[in-house]
């Protein structure tokens, strides 16, 4: 076995493929659907994922407003956020989350599965989510992804 022949590939920002993706979110569970789109997004269902590197693809996710949480977590699951003023906490409950912005519960959900650094950072504005089924990314000619 020749093991000069295999060399390990490390990419970087100029020889990264990216690849846009659109993502149906109708009947599908929170917490199932955003893991497998922080795999996309991060870039780790590709043979050549580079930890350093933004190597994932751009995914678009359409009909936010129709997912679906398990159980009683649509009532019992908590979103926490502070003011930054005194006596500031605000809690807001999943199914009221989903009435005003559901674009905010994927969000969130996709958000808190990154690195929690500038790459996480920079990673997650590769993520597109809208309510319904139009979205303004046609020109980029993304295609159809089944999760």
């Amino acid at each position: 076995m020749d093991t000069l022949s295999y060399k390990t590939r490390s990419l970087n920002k100029s020889t990264v493929d990216k690849k846009w993706y659109v993502v149906d979110a109708e009947g599908k569970t929170l917490g199932r659907f955003a893991s497998e789109i922080a795999k996309i997004i991060r870039g780790k269902n590709k043979p050549d994922f580079t930890p350093h590197v933004d190597g994932g693809d751009n995914v678009i996710v359409i009909n936010a407003e129709k997912i679906v949480l398990n159980g009683d977590k649509m009532d019992n699951k908590h979103y926490v956020r502070h003011t930054t003023y005194p006596g500031g906490q605000r809690i807001l409950a999943a199914k009221e989350m989903l009435a005003k912005k559901p674009e905010a519960l994927v969000e969130k959900a996709v958000k808190g599965m990154l690195p929690k650094n500038r790459l996480g950072r920079k990673i997650f504005h590769n993520l597109f989510v809208y309510t319904g089924n139009e979205h303004p990314h046609v020109a980029q000619k993304p295609e159809k992804l089944d999760i």
